[in-house]
């Protein structure tokens, strides 16, 4: 038996979908010559390279910044599956707002320009409290 979703997880699928769907819509803006950062991804870039291409000033206006607070989404989506099928335990993503997720990466890859933006995720992932909630762990079957 599933475990009832709790509002906060509720919220998480609501977001992610808003998120795919915004980055639908980037996809379909996109001009057929896309700058490299958008047609190759935020994931193989370099924090060098993101560092530059980031204007928090311009917040989701901006097809880049858009791009990277949907991927963020469903990075740390993916990251809460993996967390509460191991724990039972998800972030809090009403955190991330847009303004967070750009400054974030943007100072992060400023001062680690050799990185990848995943590992400013990743260290983010670790050090966020996360919340305890019923889940029961098995539930996600991706695998036959």
């Amino acid at each position: 038996m599933l475990a009832q979703p709790t509002s906060s997880s509720r919220r998480i699928l609501v977001r992610t979908g808003f998120a795919a769907a915004a980055l639908l819509g980037l996809c379909s803006l996109a001009p057929a010559k896309a700058e490299p950062l958008l047609s190759q991804g935020i994931g193989v870039s370099s924090c060098a390279r993101v560092a530059t291409d980031i204007k928090p000033g311009e917040g989701l206006d901006n097809p880049v910044n858009l791009m990277l607070f949907a991927w963020v989404q469903g990075y740390i989506s993916a990251a809460n599956v993996a967390l509460l099928e191991y724990d039972a335990k998800h972030l809090d993503m009403s955190e991330l707002t847009d303004a967070r997720v750009l400054g974030m990466l943007q100072d992060y890859c400023k001062a680690h320009p050799d990185k990848k933006p995943a590992n400013a995720l990743d260290a983010y992932i670790k050090t966020t409290k996360k919340l305890k909630t019923q889940w029961q762990t098995g539930t996600v079957e991706w695998d036959e």
